[in-house]
């Protein structure tokens, strides 16, 4: 063998075991200058806001937002999968080991299409629409048309936080559409003049101020407004929130600190959330 045949023999499990440092170190290094949340629809749009102003201000961070519905967040941080999970209702019992942090205020609301001359809309009559003792849009003084339900998927915040509202089970709903994000939910009912749903107070009025054709019903004669619930007169309300394991990496210790500081208070507001009391 000659020498220089030698020497790239002798060489190479030094340049192997080199590389391999390498990239273990930037796979190291990637994943430390990335942070995944994923979980509530209705919580997505606000973290990615923040995610957008905490990422201008940290250079070479990146954070992923996936949605998923409230109890793929809650179980992706409880296995490790996400660094963050978002959820639109409480942490249930059996989700345990995590830290909730409240990063606003919302409400849930009933909507309907902007054609439906119905304007308000008791709780008894909800419960009568969603267990089909009532299924004609008449009996409320509506036009005559068969009411369509607009119904949440399972593993949904907002579906569990209507249920426990309306003291309902799930399994003695027959819905006509079964949905699983709010933007599903909002295009239904916009689709459909029959159709009633339930969603965001603030998904259902950033879908307003875009124009989309659906109308949130006022409830016992409380309009569902950001402003009802922030004076606290709205009773359909729920605290958005992030999880996380305790005692979490730094990254994901200051993001959160951040989220649900006064500094993203704004970025609140403009999604038609309130910040929460601090």
């Amino acid at each position: 063998m000659n020498r220089r045949l030698l020497l790239l023999v002798m060489l190479a499990p030094v340049v192997v075991a080199s590389l391999a440092i390498m990239f273990s170190e930037d796979t190291r290094s990637a994943r430390a200058q990335r942070l995944l949340l994923t979980g509530s629809s209705t919580v997505a749009p606000l973290a990615t806001a923040i995610a957008k102003r905490y990422e201008a201000a940290h250079p070479g961070l990146r954070i992923d937002v996936e949605t998923g519905g409230s109890s793929r967040g809650t179980a992706d941080a409880m296995r490790g999968t996400a660094d963050i999970g978002m959820a639109s209702r409480k942490l249930m019992p059996s989700e345990t080991g995590l830290e909730a942090h409240i990063l606003a205020r919302d409400g849930l609301a009933m909507i309907v299409h902007a054609s439906n001359p119905l304007s308000d809309m008791s709780r008894d009559q909800v419960v009568a629409l969603y267990t089909r003792h009532v299924t004609d849009w008449q009996s409320f003084g509506g036009r005559p048309g068969s009411v369509v339900l607009v119904h949440k998927a399972e593993g949904r915040g907002t579906l569990e936080v209507f249920l426990h509202s309306f003291g309902l089970e799930n399994g003695s709903i027959r819905p006509d559409v079964i949905v699983g994000e709010n933007a599903q939910a909002i295009k239904t009912v916009a689709a459909n003049p029959d159709a009633i749903g339930y969603v965001s107070i603030g998904a259902a009025e950033a879908a307003v101020t875009e124009g989309v054709p659906i109308k949130l019903l006022a409830l016992d004669g409380v309009p569902a407004t950001t402003e009802a619930l922030g004076s606290g007169v709205y009773g359909l309300a729920r605290d958005l929130i992030l999880v996380a394991r305790p005692g979490p990496p730094a990254k994901v210790r200051d993001f959160l600190a951040f989220a649900t500081s006064p500094a993203v208070d704004d970025l609140i507001r403009s999604n038609f959330f309130v910040p929460p009391a601090r």
